[in-house]
């Protein structure tokens, strides 16, 4: 037998070289089983509660028939998530981490249990609805610094990027059909079952947490206190890395975030029918990034990464306020959104490449304000300019703002924009039995 020409082979390594770099890399959940349990649990509890996040919002104005109090629920969780955020991270740095995650999960599901009950009442009451959305606001504060404190535990350094781009998928898929699945289940089913629906996420939730190891808290923990949560804000003031995170993404939320415009550009767009399209294109685009994402993990340079992509988010909210029609204005949407996970996975590497263990909850209790308090503020700040001009004036001015601020952000925290995983890492620090940054 004539053995075969090994050209074949060859043409092939090119072709699955590149099949690897444009899809997402799924090696953390191949090779670590309590990533995989987290991933697990995490995507159908996530997808429960966005059955909730449109079934409360909708009772609320079925039984109020005002529009501020639809509001007021979400300015009562921002409010408590304001509130226990560094509780949170200094209890994420001195308890189980895993412990943390799976207390704050039941207690939420003790909280969808009372939306059921109330639900299934003959007069169903409003106060409820406004205590469970600050009782959620309170209880993802707890529980977010422990869950992103986890991550580093779970994987290895180099699958960080991966990791993010898998937890970014579990996400957009959750925002695009747990929204859809909750508006069919409360139209067909009625309130109490989808209600109900949302525990059972829970319990596979649940599940999946109780079958994961212990995450045990760094040797050098001391008990929560003021002066550790203090202690925390002094070590991210310190780093321009940390700084340029922040102070990017709330730049880019709070110019360039558009959505309390979406009913007003729906009506030049073709009315009503096309607003749930404008809500769901970020979240495609998001979606699509994350599953071609296979390329991040040969990316260094994390904060020009953070920098170029917060930017496109900005020219594309510009594209977006000149679309002239339905159809580029939605591509520019999921240009948005791809680049806003763009940046998302790069700053998540950041976190987790840098921050010291012992520092991790603390330090993800200031990740989480940052990432909430900007959209909470750009869509007030949109809404003002728009009424004070008008809605594209908003927009595109917000996203060129967007721009500006981040070329100045680069400008002004060099180490943040010069930032390259391949010269920090960390290793023993024989003082403490836990970690030090060294850079090569």
């Amino acid at each position: 037998m004539v053995p075969k020409n090994d050209d074949s082979l060859t043409a092939a390594s090119p072709l699955r070289r590149w099949w690897h770099v444009a899809t997402i890399d799924v090696t953390p959940l191949r090779r670590h089983r309590d990533f995989r349990l987290l991933f697990i649990g995490r995507f159908v509890s996530f997808f429960g509660s966005m059955i909730s996040f449109v079934a409360v919002p909708y009772q609320t104005y079925q039984l109020t028939h005002s529009v501020l109090l639809v509001g007021l629920l979400g300015v009562l969780e921002f409010a408590a998530i304001l509130a226990v955020a560094f509780v949170g991270g200094a209890l994420a740095d001195a308890q189980d981490r895993r412990r943390m995650v799976l207390l704050t999960e039941a207690a939420l599901m003790v909280c969808s249990v009372v939306l059921a009950a109330n639900a299934a009442l003959g007069h169903p009451q409003v106060w409820v609805l406004f205590v469970i959305s600050t009782a959620w606001g309170a209880l993802d504060a707890l529980q977010r610094p422990s869950l992103d404190a986890m991550l580093p535990r779970l994987v290895e350094r180099d699958e960080l990027a991966a990791a993010a781009a898998l937890g970014g998928i579990r996400g957009t898929l959750g925002q695009i059909v747990g929204p859809a699945l909750g508006g069919v289940l409360v139209a067909a089913a009625g309130l109490p079952i989808t209600y109900l629906v949302d525990v059972s996420t829970f319990l596979v939730g649940l599940a999946c947490l109780g079958l994961m190891r212990a995450v045990p808290p760094p040797v050098d923990a001391e008990r929560p206190s003021l002066r550790r949560v203090v202690e925390g804000l002094r070590y991210a003031r310190s780093r321009q890395e940390l700084l340029g995170t922040y102070f990017v993404d709330m730049i880019a939320m709070f110019f360039g975030m558009p959505m309390a415009l979406f009913p007003a550009v729906a009506q030049g767009l073709g009315g009503p029918k096309v607003l749930g399209l404008l809500y769901a294109a970020p979240a495609v685009g998001s979606f699509l990034f994350s599953a071609t994402s296979g390329w991040t993990n040969r990316v260094h340079r994390h904060g020009m990464g953070v920098i170029v992509a917060a930017t496109a988010w900005g020219l594309a909210i510009i594209g977006f306020g000149f679309a002239p029609s339905l159809w580029p204005a939605l591509l520019f949407l999921v240009f948005a959104g791809a680049a806003d996970m763009m940046s998302g996975v790069f700053r998540s590497v950041i976190w987790n490449q840098t921050i010291p263990d012992s520092l991790r909850g603390r330090l993800a209790s200031i990740e989480m304000l940052s990432y909430t308090s900007g959209p909470a503020l750009g869509n007030f700040e949109a809404g003002a300019v728009a009424s004070l001009f008008n809605v594209r004036v908003s927009i595109v001015s917000g996203g060129v703002l967007c721009v500006i601020g981040c070329l100045l952000c680069a400008l002004a925290l060099p180490a943040f924009r010069a930032y390259d995983a391949r010269q920090h890492h960390f290793a023993p620090d024989p003082e403490t039995g836990g970690v030090k940054q060294r850079k090569d």
